[in-house]
């Protein structure tokens, strides 16, 4: 997996990537706001996105914690109104992804970038689609991507083959778990031995193409091959709009203003 610090570091780096064009200013001009639950897992993903933040030269406007019942968005986007940030970006899992939704569709805030994670499991789409539309989502992991390899073929060729063996769509947690084994029968092959300390040095040494995306460890035992995807929703539907070099759907940047 890619690590809770990437969730949503991609949505940074395509604001960076668009904002000449898209946005109309150079990316040490964007102007961030971040709303984050204070729990262990939301807090990774904040650093994440301030160390891209930083890395991009980009301004942070607002920095702040969700309430804890993460049920009111509102005096934070009362912020978000008066300072008109470039990005707002949220992390609050379920439940602080629909009320962001909610919110923000509710109190008409037109911010050129939403981002957040959670979408799917929230439900985004079906329980707020009006809102929703041109939401950016972080997932680890989509079918429609063009990652690919010799065993399975394409992420689809995999997504095609997993449902019609057991019935169902595949989650990212089946996609992973098969391209863990993968990396470690291509561990056994170049290690040549069962022996232990020669597979694990042999898995640390993997550097390799998969359905699922690359794999490449540092020296943590981090994969850091592999960013976060993007979904958008489009149309009611998710689509992977990043990165761009493995997305088949170009982003809509900025959001269009809401009626």
């Amino acid at each position: 997996m890619s690590t809770s610090e990437q969730y949503l570091a991609s949505a940074i780096a395509l604001a960076a990537e668009v904002s000449e064009v898209k946005l109309g200013k150079p990316a040490n001009e964007i102007k961030v706001a971040l709303a984050f639950e204070n729990d262990s897992f939301s807090q990774d993903v904040r650093a994440g996105v301030i160390d891209d933040i930083n890395k991009f030269g980009m301004q942070i406007v607002i920095d702040d914690k969700l309430p804890a019942e993460l049920n009111d968005m509102a005096p934070i986007l009362v912020k978000v109104k008066a300072l008109k940030p470039d990005i707002l970006v949220v992390s609050g899992h379920a439940k602080g992804a629909l009320t962001g939704i909610r919110q923000v569709g509710e109190m008409r805030v037109d911010v050129p970038i939403l981002a957040m994670t959670h979408c799917d499991s929230a439900n985004v789409i079906g329980k707020a689609p009006e809102a929703a539309e041109y939401t950016l989502c972080a997932t680890q992991w989509a079918p429609t991507m063009s990652y690919s390899d010799d065993l399975f073929g394409s992420a689809g060729d995999f997504a095609s083959l997993y449902e019609s063996t057991y019935g169902y769509a595949p989650p990212y947690q089946s996609a992973e778990s098969a391209a863990a084994v993968m990396v470690f029968a291509d561990a056994f092959g170049r290690a040549g031995t069962l022996d232990r300390e020669a597979v694990r040095d042999a898995i640390a040494a993997t550097d390799m193409e998969t359905f699922y995306g690359n794999i490449k460890f540092d020296e943590t035992g981090k994969n850091i091959a592999k960013p976060m995807a993007l979904y958008q929703v489009l149309g009611g539907e998710l689509k992977v709009v990043a990165p761009s070099a493995f997305a088949k759907t170009v982003p809509v940047v900025p959001r269009p203003p809401m009626n």
